[in-house]
């Protein structure tokens, strides 16, 4: 955080160039919206780069996957804006031929830090040997036989089949059979040595973007087009109209609960060791 020439407060932003989050940001970013004394700085890359980053402390606000958010919980407080999370949602384990799991299979996940590597290692606990790739890549590794199996996420959800991939598992259709909970992707994350009064500014200015961005959605193709390259246009709207809901408005007491529930869930099964603080959530914050 510091302080521009105008006076204003310049907090840096990370997101991914994926249609669901320039979609959100977009109004934020490119002066779309009124944000008083608050000016923001986007930093655009993969989300396991953000996990990372967000390790590291190195973004004042930040998107990231939930699994990462566990790892610097003590540093970050989550918004109830701006997430992704839901029902129907989840990564897909994808293989080119029959899928016979043992020590030896080889599969690619998309980052070690993802919701959905976590999710793989809860329900193929055997399979210990993963590869880290950009998820952009995973589709070519599993085509090409580096690898036995790839877990995907984002936009791969709707381009797997037609490069004839098969459908493994629904790692979140798993989760849901099991826990009855809608699954927690990634959240916006903001460090959490800044002044409540900013922190409550930035998740109220979130939900504006996003509420901005619903009310002319056509006026987003531009800046979701930008990041989203050689993406179909049909492809980015199932992405948008998959990732954004209800939950990136306002998490609500149930998505709350659902993200407290996936941390307990990640102790009980040995995936998670470090203590989450009680305070997660900056509604959770006085004003």
């Amino acid at each position: 955080m510091r302080k521009d020439q105008d006076g204003k407060t310049v907090l840096s932003i990370g997101y991914s160039p994926c249609p669901n989050d320039t979609y959100i940001f977009d109004a934020l970013v490119n002066g779309k919206l009124d944000t008083g004394d608050f000016r923001f700085e986007p930093v655009l890359e993969d989300v396991e780069q953000l996990n990372r980053r967000a390790l590291l402390g190195q973004l004042d606000i930040t998107k990231l996957s939930f699994r990462a958010y566990a790892e610097c919980a003590g540093d970050y407080i989550l918004c109830d804006a701006g997430s992704a999370l839901g029902f129907g949602v989840g990564p897909l384990l994808v293989s080119a031929a029959e899928f016979k799991p043992d020590h030896a299979t080889r599969v690619a996940i998309p980052g070690e830090y993802t919701t959905a590597n976590f999710l793989f290692r809860l329900f193929y606990p055997m399979i210990e040997n993963r590869h880290e790739m950009l998820f952009s890549s995973i589709e070519d590794a599993v085509i090409s036989g580096s690898v036995d199996a790839g877990v995907i996420i984002h936009e791969n959800r709707f381009t797997y089949q037609e490069r004839g991939l098969k459908k493994v598992a629904d790692l979140g259709q798993l989760w849901e059979a099991e826990t009855g909970q809608p699954i927690p992707l990634g959240g916006i994350a903001v460090k959490r040595g800044l002044p409540p009064e900013i922190l409550h500014s930035v998740n109220r200015l979130i939900r504006k973007s996003l509420e901005f961005a619903n009310s002319q959605p056509a006026g987003t193709d531009s800046y979701v087009a930008q990041y989203a390259q050689a993406m179909d246009p049909v492809v980015r709207k199932q992405h948008i109209a998959l990732y954004v809901n209800d939950y990136s408005i306002d998490l609500g007491e149930k998505g709350r609960s659902a993200i407290r529930y996936f941390y307990e869930k990640a102790v009980r099964a040995g995936l998670l060791s470090r203590p989450l603080p009680a305070l997660l959530f900056i509604s959770e914050l006085d004003d």
